[in-house]
């Protein structure tokens, strides 16, 4: 029987591509595994098991609108298979969507009544949600909320004498306390209350004052780095200073988004950034990423890092202060600089862009969640986007939004690269990721661009991890998205 004989070299095929997938997944190769599970699932469209596995890369590249595609075919396959459900559910839990996440953990538990391990995880879920709801009976309406800043005077927090760490004279913060602090922060010691408030406070005082579309102006003969996410990889941080110098108002530096989560040195790397802010203004700039917010914040360390380092009005103090930054830069009216990408529409002018009120935790659509969650595709057009918030966008979209706003080049973050970067769209737009070995595990190199004026050409730059201090990435991350990680 011909047709029978395909079908069976059909079946052994995908399997071995299966197997194939399963050991590049172990090589944290997640890409390739996604490739190759595709393969499978292209020979065997009906397999259960390859949907649910290809979820999980998925997950691991943080593409969580995909893996909740494919564990939802997983679940239509076979809905008494248990995996379909826990990867979608551990899929809705990585984008802070834990009712839906409850429901698929309560299947896991009914599929799987005896199961310990399914038991733990619906017990972290149902916990999640309470303290949502919570949180939700207990939050005052945004109309009536007080800034936590005003009610905070730094001046009058005291420094105990045994005090040994970096120290603000009056209220100007210098290169050399900057230096003091890096410092103290390599050996893992704190910085005082009293000077990480006045550092955010400061820094706070700035991001305020700017617009959500920020010119950059670099003078003929002078050079400008843009650096991509660095996620709280501290030593990293002070790697790519090291490497390109401190910033100063001859060196300046725009950090593109997502200093904070995943690693675990996310305190140290927003008060240095906003420290050198405070010393120099113009040596430092600062464009939010999806990660500059609470809901982010919350799952994925930055929030647990602070209660641990410092203190709960913080949590509060750094989520107002994320709200002030600005959306995106333009450097010389030439390159557009974004931490996610472009839009679900033609014709968005910069000045639109200008206009947004960004004062605010960023909404779910629209121009604002767009520029923050937004990455390219390589096929022409829109489509949905793998994250499940945002859109991806094609190499047409690129071209015109560049000639609509007479730009040249559109700068982006927001996706681990190989290299540290990507060139796309016919070298319009530029990724740039400088977190290497992303989350130690990745292996990629990280990476910034170095424009020179007037030509502005990018020159890129990668560079590789170096060795931290052995705190593991998402060490203050929520303790239910750890045990799915």
């Amino acid at each position: 029987m011909p047709g029978m004989e395909t079908e069976n070299s059909n079946t052994s095929r995908a399997e071995e591509l299966k197997q194939l997938a399963n050991e590049a997944f172990k090589g944290h190769k997640y890409s390739q595994a996604i490739d190759l599970y595709t393969q499978a699932i292209e020979l065997k469209g009906e397999n259960a098991v390859y949907y649910a596995n290809r979820a999980f890369a998925h997950t691991k590249l943080e593409e969580y609108g995909s893996a909740i595609q494919d564990g939802t075919r997983a679940i239509e396959i076979d809905p008494r298979y248990s995996k379909g459900y826990y990867r979608r559910g551990a899929a809705y839990l990585a984008m802070g969507k834990f009712k839906d996440a409850l429901k698929d953990f309560q299947q896991v538990k009914k599929l799987c009544p005896n199961d310990p391990d399914a038991t733990k995880k619906l017990k972290e879920c149902e916990k999640a949600v309470m303290k949502l709801k919570f949180e939700e009976a207990i939050s005052v309406p945004e109309s009536q909320r007080r800034s936590v800043a005003d009610s905070i005077d730094y001046r009058s927090v005291e420094v105990e004498p045994q005090y040994a760490g970096a120290r603000i004279e009056g209220d100007v913060v210098t290169l050399d306390f900057v230096k003091k602090m890096l410092d103290d922060f390599k050996n893992q010691k704190n910085l005082h209350k009293r000077y990480a408030y006045q550092i955010v406070l400061q820094t706070r005082e700035m991001l305020r004052a700017l617009p959500s579309l920020v010119d950059i102006v670099v003078p003929e003969g002078k050079h400008f780095t843009v650096c991509g996410d660095v996620h709280g990889q501290f030593y990293d941080l002070l790697n790519i200073f090291e490497l390109n110098g401190l910033p100063s108002e001859d060196n300046p530096y725009l950090f593109n988004g997502d200093f904070v989560d995943r690693g675990s040195f996310s305190l140290e790397v927003i008060l240095t950034l906003f420290a050198f802010k405070c010393m120099c203004p113009s040596a430092i700039h600062l464009a939010r990423g999806n990660h500059e917010s609470k809901s982010m914040n919350k799952i994925y360390g930055f929030e647990g890092e602070v209660r641990s380092k410092l203190s709960e009005i913080f949590v509060e103090l750094f989520a107002e202060v994320f709200c002030c930054l600005p959306l995106a830069h333009v450097i010389n009216e030439k390159v557009f600089v974004v931490h996610g990408g472009l839009f679900s529409v033609d014709g968005v002018k910069l000045s639109d862009i200008r206009a947004i009120d960004r004062f605010c935790e960023p909404p779910e659509e629209g121009l604002m969640c767009e520029l923050l969650w937004s990455d390219p595709q390589p096929q022409p057009g829109r489509g949905p986007s793998k994250r499940g918030v945002g859109l991806s966008f094609g190499g047409d979209v690129t071209k015109r939004f560049l000639q609509e706003n007479n730009l040249d080049l559109v700068v982006r973050s927001h996706e681990v690269k190989d290299e540290g970067y990507e060139i796309e769209h016919d070298g319009k737009l530029i990724t740039v990721f400088s977190a290497p070995n992303y989350c130690d595990q990745m292996g990629n190199k990280g990476a910034f661009i170095r424009f020179e004026a007037p030509d502005m050409k990018p020159n890129i730059v990668t560079f590789s991890a170096v060795p931290h201090p052995d705190v593991k990435p998402m060490a203050y991350a929520n303790n239910f998205l750890r045990m799915f990680s």
